[in-house]
This record gives structure tokens, sequence and C-alpha cells, in this order.
């Protein structure tokens, strides 16, 4: 539901826009419905905008355009046909709510039609602006490129994750750069964040359908330009590297995609701001997202997940010997069962090979394993290899179903190009028909298909805990600038749970026997802070037997969420953030390698006494990382909380309504 009115700005914009209609260069300018930020479309030779925050210039210029074959293109010498002007205000509730189950969406438009058959829009929301094209052409043609040139003011930073090529799983380091640390042509994949020291930019995509996914590079000064995989003509096995899975892209178009008939093109998404909450907060992609094609939903159920190749299936303390065996994977239904875990994936090595995949391990009798699943309420999800599942779509899921799976998680796209694109869409549409839920592992970020396919729960393209067996990387500053940079475009497949927890001093990367950076109440934060509708559990569940009090914590988390507060936040360094489900309430922290204390007023809870059960660090977590007190308590609205957190800590707690 939409309703339209005339805002003051409007009137003057129609004046300007009727003294100026004659002359070479035209204005438009759009603001915010608060009123903070402005934005002031340019239309001249070309098309440009530009963007303040409190009047203070935030992005010096965009120039927008894209040009299609048989010499056409939009945004060259550009000529106004009309400009409409509205506000809309909406409310939205999500499939799967991973920040809001309603969500208001306020914001004014400004379309302008253009001679040609095209038109550009623009959307100004209280966090950000986005824009897009829409061409009405009815014609089959290709996209030759996009153009998209945003130029910051010089004293910009950057949260760059940077990319050595666009055949990638988008897991990235978000590296500190500012126009001095940059070599022209260097390129990172989205979203990406710059720090205008007047306020935040955060970059990304919406809407992204049957078309390329953006990078962004490097040109000069703190320019940085759009760029687009080009269309994939032949993809070749790289046989001398995992051909199971790795690709040699042998053939590629002059171009970057395919079309036909009248189309919009994906929203370019800027999210503006002076305060880092809002990056977290900020609903943006969701409000830019198409509506779910899925009728009847109520089998897309998020949960949380045993998950097996992080641990490497070490189970111990038992009378089988453990591996890719049906013994090994019972004991992960019985320990999902018995904690009220909702699923369980059987990783790589379940099939009877990478590539045989309509089989299963015969070490695996997969038929009992489900059936046995099935009797302790526990769901299977199945990974598989996109390669080898994209090649015979149909009849793989299907099959999948007959046998009883709920899921999969496809792994090892790689791809941002038009036809991987499509690929996802497709894999989600059919999998919707056999209600399977799809995890995208080695895969980009998400960009609004999962509104559409809301079957989609999750996303990886995170650098995320799975790091742990090979590298330090996954250490706490880190993890305090992913939820202001990658969750930003929407839920990811982190994996958090680690139980064996180290600092720096005495971490070393094992691949069987992985540890995490960080304290133990570091790893249980995520549960909160990290928006995953499918969140898992990584570690093993022969240690976290050992571990009760703490899975019993884990395992009373939701993994979607009615309403998000963040209360203190600052992007690589800490944040404090509430979360609603029901009448109850989250509430964590997580801190990187700086000790620090918070004191939060509880002015978000209801009337009515509360009981709260918290995990904080231990007196001796800045020298023993696993340590922790729990502690319960009774709250009620407005009372303060003192939270203290040692170098890489955290601090979670559950507030639960009493009588609940």
């Amino acid at each position: 539901m939409s309703r339209f009115v005339i805002r003051p700005f409007v009137l003057l914009f129609f004046i300007s826009f009727l003294s100026n209609f004659n002359s070479y260069a035209q204005n438009y300018p759009l603001e915010s419905p608060n009123g903070r930020l402005s934005f002031l479309v340019m239309i001249d030779k070309e098309i440009k905008w530009s963007a303040s925050l409190d009047g203070q210039e935030i992005i010096n210029q965009v120039e927008v355009g894209m040009t299609l074959d048989q010499n056409r293109i939009l945004g060259v010498n550009p000529k106004l046909r009309s400009v409409d002007t509205k506000f809309h205000e909406m409310q939205i509730k999500p499939v799967v709510p991973n920040k809001d189950a309603v969500i208001t969406s306020r914001y004014n438009e400004m379309t302008l039609e253009m001679a040609g058959n095209y038109s550009l829009v623009f959307r100004a929301f209280d966090d950000g602006i986005a824009y897009r094209f829409i061409d009405g052409s009815k014609k089959s043609r290709v996209v030759e490129t996009e153009k998209m040139l945003v130029s910051f003011p010089g004293n910009t930073m950057s949260y760059f994750p940077q990319e050595e090529s666009m055949y990638s799983h988008n897991e990235r380091i978000y590296l500190k750069k500012t126009g001095a640390d940059f070599k022209k042509g260097e390129f990172c994949s989205l979203p990406v964040l710059f720090d205008a020291g007047s306020g935040k930019v955060l970059i990304t995509e919406a809407s992204l359908h049957d078309y390329p996914g953006m990078f962004l590079k490097f040109e000069k000064d703190m320019d940085f330009e759009a760029m687009f995989p080009k269309f994939v003509l032949e993809a070749i096995p790289d046989v001398n590297n995992s051909p199971d899975r790795n690709q040699i892209l042998s053939k590629e178009a002059e171009y970057i995609a395919e079309v036909s008939g009248s189309r919009a093109y994906p929203w370019r998404v800027f999210m503006i701001s002076d305060d880092d909450r809002t990056f977290i907060e900020s609903n943006l992609v969701t409000q830019l997202s198409g509506q779910s094609k899925i009728e009847g939903t109520s089998w897309i159920r998020p949960g949380m997940v045993a998950w097996d190749w992080y641990n490497a299936n070490n189970i111990y303390g038992v009378d089988f010997e453990a591996g890719l065996n049906t013994e090994t994977y019972k004991y992960y239904v019985d320990f999902a069962s018995e904690n009220g875990i909702e699923y369980v994936i059987l990783d790589e090595g379940w099939t009877k090979s990478t590539t045989e995949i309509l089989d299963w391990n015969p070490e695996i009798d997969l038929p009992e394993l489900i059936e046995y699943s099935k009797e302790k309420n526990v769901g299977i999800i199945l990974w598989v290899l996109w390669k080898p599942l994209n090649e015979n779509l149909e009849e793989i899921l299907k099959l999948y179903s007959s046998w009883g799976a709920v899921g999969i998680k496809v792994d090892f796209m790689q791809r941002n190009d038009q036809t991987m694109v499509k690929s996802y869409e497709e894999i989600a549409e059919t999998a919707s028909k056999y209600e399977l839920l799809v995890d995208f592992h080695g895969a980009f970020k998400p960009a609004g298909m999962e509104r559409v396919w809301p079957n989609i729960i999750n996303y990886e393209g995170v650098k995320g805990n799975e790091n742990n067996k090979w590298s330090a990387d996954i250490n706490p500053e880190h993890n305090l600038t992913i939820p202001f940079t990658r969750m930003a475009a929407g839920p990811m497949d982190f994996t958090p749970g680690a139980m064996v927890n180290k600092h720096s001093k005495n971490f070393s990367a094992n691949f069987f026997r992985p540890m995490s950076l960080g304290t133990r109440c570091h790893q249980l934060a995520m549960y909160v802070v990290y928006e995953a509708p499918l969140q898992m559990l990584c570690e093993s569940p022969s240690r976290y037997r050992q571990e009760q009090e703490t899975v019993d914590f884990i395992t009373s988390i939701p993994t979607t969420w009615d309403e998000t507060r963040v209360i203190e936040a600052a992007v690589s360094d800490y944040v404090v953030i509430a979360r609603r489900k029901g009448e109850n309430w989250f509430l964590a922290a997580m801190t990187d390698d700086a000790p620090r204390e918070f004191d939060i007023r509880l002015d978000f809870l209801s009337e009515g006494p509360y009981e709260m059960e918290s995990f904080k660090d231990g007196v001796n977590a800045k020298n023993y990382a696993e340590d922790y007190k729990r502690e319960m308590i009774e709250v009620k609205k407005n009372d303060s909380l003192h939270m203290t957190l040692t170098g890489g800590g955290g601090w979670i707690a559950q507030i639960r309504k009493e009588n609940n």
C-alpha cells in the first residue's frame, strides 16, 4: 500500500524545472523524507548526481549510463520528456525476517522519462539513495557496458574487499585504504564501505536478476568505476585444478549481458549515514527487492544446523570409528535432536563422488539415515557442487526430495556473470517446486533474490570461521568489520560456534582440529550479532557435549527477528545490539582486540519483570579465552547494565519475560 503527498521541496523543484527547461543544463533536487540527505541530479551532455548529508558533500559526483548495441546509449545527450516525483510509504513483511518482521519503507521517488524509450528512477530514503535504469525496448539486444563512475572527496578512506579476479568466492578481508594506497585498476566485490569524514557510504546492489553482478574498480584520486564480468560463451573444466568444481572461462563476449523485452535493471544502492549503527539496521536491500514468487511458504523454516565439515567429523568417546559413515551421521542427528537443532548438513563426501551426485557414498546408508532423522524430527540438508547440479538440475532435486532431504547447500559457483546469476534463480525456483531450502556457498553477496525466492535461506560470500582451519585471518577486527559491510547486503553464513577459543599468542591454524581467535563469549555473541536464518553450530558434537551449558544457551537463540536495535557501534571496533523475538529480547556485544566497557540502559523493554541469563567474559578470559561466567538476574525496563569485555571478547544475554 502506498500513499502519495506533495512535499514543499517538490514545489520548488517544479519551479526550478520550469525555469530551466529550455536551458542547456538542468538540475533536479531530491531529498530524503527526514531532509538530512539531499541529492542533485544534473542532466547535461551526461547524467550525473551528487549527495550531501546535513549540507556536507559526501559524494562529489556519480556519472551514470548504459551502452547497448546498435549505438543505443542511455544517459548520453539525454533528452528529458517528463519528471514525476512522489512520496511513498508502505509496510513490508518479509517471509524470512533477518532484522525486522515489519519494515516501514518511506522514500521520495523521482522518475525521469527520457526520449529513446527509457527512464531513470531515483529513490531517496532516510538511510540512502538508489537508482536504476528501466528500458522500454521490446527488442532483443545486448548490454555492452553499464557506467557508474563514483567520485568521493579526496580524504575518503575505504573498507575495501579487494579481489584478484572476478572468478571468486567473494570471501575477502576488508582492507583499510586511502587514495595513496590504491593502484589504478585494483577492484573489489560488493558491498564496499567508504568513510568520507562527514559520513560513510556503503555501495551495493539490489534486485539483481538475469544480469551480471557489479564490482568496483579504482581509477584515480578517489574515483571508482563499476566493472562487470563479460558474458560467458564457453566454460571448460580446469583440468589442473579440481576440475569437478573449478572452470576456465575460455570464451567471453565483448558485452556483459543479453536481454530481450522491456526490463528494469538492478538498483545501485548507496547507504549513507554519519551513524555506524545505520549500516546494521538498514533494510534497504530488502526494500528495493521484489516480492516473493512462492505461494505457501510455511515449509520454509529457518533454524540451526549441526555442521560436519568445520570439525572434520571429529567424533570421539564412541565405540565406532568416526568418518563419512552412517554411524557418525546418526551421532550428529542424535545431538541435533537432543538439543532441538532443526537440521544436520551432510557436507562434502556423502555422494558416491563429487560428480556422481545421484548416488551416495557406500559407507553411508542414506535412506536409513534420512528415515532415522525424520523419527528424530531433524531435517537433512545435502551439500552439492554447482557444476554437476547445474548439468542435471531437475532430475537431481526431484530425486533428493524423493529421498526426504529438506534442502541443499550449493557450493563453488565462484562467478558473478549473467549466466551464473540466472543459474542461482533457476536453482531456487526448481528447489521451491520440491520444497527444498537453498544455502549458497562459494557465492556472491545477497542482492535481493532471497526475497523473491525466500527458500534461499542463506548465502556465504563472507570470509568466515572455516578459514580458522588454514589461517589466522578471522580475527576480532575482521569479525567487527563484517556486520557493517558484508552483512549490510543480507544474511551471511559465517558458521559461528567454535568452542576451542584462543588469543593470538596461542592460536595456530589446524585443518582437522580448528580453533577460533577471540573469547568464548565473542563466539556466542555472533548468534545475535550475525544475521543467518540458517545458522550453523560448527563445532564437533562430542566437544559440544562437554559444553552443554553453552549449547543450551545457543540453541535457545532465534535465527530470525521481529525487531533490531543497534545501541552502540563503530566499524571494525565494537557493537552492542538488541534484537527482539516475541516478548523476549536478546542483547549482545562484541569488541575487537581492545578491552571495552559499556553501560546500557534497558529502555527497549516493555513493562513487567524479566529474567536475564547472561554469558560474559570471565575474569581470566584475557589469558584463557574459553573462560566465561554465566549469571541469572531479574531486570526491568530502564535498568542499567554494565558490560566488561576483554580484548577479543563478547557479552550476550537472553532477557525473557517472566511467566513466558
